[in-house]
């Protein structure tokens, strides 16, 4: 059977006309690789042959060294060419297709992971898989081609047992969650959530006990709400806790600013050196959240690198934000980043780097593999004279590293990744104080809602002039969180309005009318074995616990009860299995929180007494505050509670409302901040 091109004596590679930089990296593999789509499903009917689906992503170190070990390798390729229909998927550009497999590996009982190896039927179901598979025996774990020949041989020789094991995963992936009682959840059980939680917090290092660690900014979130919403300092200090600690490890790079995807130890100081935008947004706007609380000289430092690496590095030429940067160069994992004790000393001097090393834990044998990772772990006080000089030299470093040759760049944008960063770099703007970087967020912005849109529908992946569409509700649920993070921090309608019609197609497109929730794919989008469905959170939060914090915003911002009943109603169907599986789902409680307790912020009037107050709103907990500006009262919807009140006031005034009723109004800046935090009524723990 010779699937080779035409004359050329080599398979048929189809990927140099994709777009997305990870299927690139693989268009000149021996490996006969198709996209996924309608033809590579054909042709697996046509020729009798199973699918060998690989999934990866561009800046995956364990995707790299398969491809180099077994798809650049002409004997490993001539078998999977052989007895495959082989495809291969971007999981950033297809998440819905990486979420049904995924979901397949964990229903085999197996740990999930990069690069993903799924064998399908020729129809697209899954019958067995794994993740990284070794070119030659390893540990116990067998060599890829002879998986791949004993994967074919079952397939061909024995039919009935692929058809038990596609039926099984195949019921198991359409399976939804359902309970019989209603969730019953108040603030008591959250905070009985977030005490178990407490638990499981690694009391030196922060984060979650043990390693690898990741920076789980949804259990961090979660944490600080449980602090704002009862008054106790212990979930505080957790966030605070994780926030410095990564802020001052490795995983953090202090030269060029932002922070790698996780640590591989339990302190935080060898990273898995990858950068990813999402990480990125989702730390920038937890240290905006406690900033505003704590007032970190750290966290303004770490914000202000983090914004400048993202400006530099990861903004694309149309002003949208690339996904992310490799975790490798020259092959090696992390040596764009490591440092040995003589090279600082000839970029720095003698004298100027033992001072450098002293701070930054280098030393001539290095703290990682005989190299040196930057880290401030051991150091962590400067006065501000000396960091002044510290970052003299950081910037003597980055201009020499900048000599170095580059990881990759996968410069593709994804709309529900931008949609993070930009709500992030809003945030950030309002705690931090530094008004140009709502500019940056609005540019990449205007470039998702235009450029990334066709006929008033969002796409997904965009590249190179070439759109991914229809999008995903994650692509909506982001979007939608970043344009009423605009409209909050500007008052311009016309990012609410955007809202409310992303909200709307949501509504039309993706609604789960039956289990409640929104499946994660477009009703006319293409078909896959299985509508994915899931609401656990995964490197982001999940779009339904996003679309749960915005809708909970609509109905404050626009006074219309229809999306509080909205609200309520997911709740009701969703909050059941989200309490059966612990932190899966916290971006929904998260949710939750602001629904129980949130304060709706209301400023009316106008001129600087209006705007002084405004500003002091804005510059309050982002996670737990709502911030509408009624020039008059008549811009107040007509049943809001505030509304009765602003027609006795002279002048600008500010009220805060929880739970449909408003406080008394207040004209000082310091009088509303107060006001704010006296409304929480804070019931500590006890010890337990």
């Amino acid at each position: 059977m010779n699937h080779a091109a035409a004359g050329s004596g080599r398979p048929a590679n189809r990927l140099a006309a994709e777009t997305s930089p990870y299927l690139l990296q693989h268009q000149h593999n021996p490996v006969d690789w198709w996209p996924w789509g309608p033809a590579a499903l054909a042709e697996a009917q046509r020729t009798n042959r199973p699918i060998l689906l690989s999934i990866g992503y561009a800046a995956c170190h364990w995707c790299h060294v398969m491809a180099h070990e077994s798809f650049e390798d002409d004997e490993v390729a001539a078998v999977m060419n052989e007895l495959f229909v082989c495809i291969k998927v971007d999981r950033e550009e297809r998440p819905d297709i990486d979420q049904i497999y995924m979901s397949a590996l964990h229903h085999l009982g197996e740990q999930g992971g990069w690069p993903l190896t799924m064998f399908l039927s020729p129809d697209g179901s899954p019958f067995w898989g794994g993740t990284y598979f070794p070119k030659l025996p390893d540990y116990g774990r067998p060599a890829f081609t002879d998986v791949l020949q004993s994967v074919a041989r079952v397939f061909h020789d024995k039919p009935d047992r692929i058809a038990h094991n596609r039926d099984a995963l195949l019921a198991r992936l359409s399976e939804r969650a359902r309970s019989e009682n209603p969730a019953n959840l108040g603030p008591a059980e959250l905070n009985g959530a977030a005490a178990s939680i407490m638990h499981a917090i690694d009391p030196v290092n922060g984060g979650l006990r043990g390693a690898p660690k990741f920076p789980q900014c949804s259990v961090l979130e979660f944490l600080w709400r449980a602090g704002a919403r009862t008054g106790d300092e212990r979930f505080f200090a957790a966030t605070s806790l994780t926030l410095t600690r990564m802020s001052q490890g490795g995983i953090y790079d202090h030269l060029g600013g932002g922070y790698a995807r996780y640590s591989v130890d339990d302190k935080w100081l060898v990273p898995h050196f990858e950068k990813m935008l999402y990480d990125n947004a989702q730390i920038l706007d937890l240290l905006a959240l406690d900033y505003a609380r704590s007032n970190s000289a750290l966290y303004r430092e770490r914000a202000i690198e983090t914004v400048d690496w993202l400006r530099r590095e990861m903004v694309t030429g149309e002003g949208g934000f690339a996904s992310s940067l490799d975790a490798d160069s020259e092959g090696k994992e992390g040596k764009f980043y490591v440092w040995s004790a003589s090279e600082i000393e000839e970029v720095l001097g003698a004298t100027d780097a033992a001072d450098f090393a002293a701070r930054y834990d280098i030393t001539s044998g290095g703290n990682f593999e005989g190299h040196n990772i930057p880290n401030r772990l051991k150091n962590s006080d400067l006065d501000g004279n000396d960091e002044a000089r510290m970052q003299a030299l950081r910037a003597k470093l980055l201009t020499r590293r900048a000599r170095r040759v580059r990881p990759g760049l996968d410069d593709k944008v994804l709309a529900d990744w931008n949609g993070l960063m930009i709500a992030a770099l809003v945030h950030a703007a309002r705690a931090f104080d530094v008004a140009d970087w709502l500019q940056t967020a609005r540019i990449a912005y205007d470039f998702v809602r235009t450029t990334m849109t066709r006929d008033e529908r969002l796409g997904h992946s965009w590249r190179e002039g070439r759109l991914l569409i229809p999008a995903l509700a994650s692509d909506y649920a982001a979007m939608g969180r970043a344009a009423l993070a605009l409209h909050e921090a500007t008052g311009d309608s016309a990012f609410l309005e955007q809202a409310l019609r992303w909200q709307a197609t949501l509504d039309a497109h993706y609604a789960d009318v039956e289990h409640g929730g929104y499946y994660l794919t477009a009703d006319d989008a293409e078909g896959l074995i299985v509508r994915p469905h899931s609401t656990a959170d995964d490197a982001i939060p999940n779009h339904d616990g996003l679309i749960a914090q915005n809708l909970v915003r609509l109905a404050a911002l626009t006074g219309d009860t229809k999306w509080r009943d909205r609200i309520d109603n997911m709740f009701a169907a969703l909050l059941p299995s989200a309490t059966a599986t612990g932190f899966g789902q916290l971006s929904l409680m998260n949710a939750l929180d602001l629904r129980l307790t949130g304060a709706e912020i209301v400023v009316v009037g106008e001129g600087a007494q209006a705007g002084a107050l405004l500003s002091a709103a804005r510059k309050l907990p982002h996670a737990t505050n709502i911030v509408l500006h009624a020039p008059h009262a008549d811009a107040l919807p007509a049943d809001h509670p505030a509304r009765a009140k602003v027609k006795s006031v002279q002048g600008a005034a500010a009220f805060v409302c929880r739970n449909q009723s408003c406080s008394l109004p207040v004209s000082r800046p310091n009088d509303l901040i107060a006001l704010v935090n006296d409304q929480i009524a804070p019931s500590p723990l006890r010890d337990s």
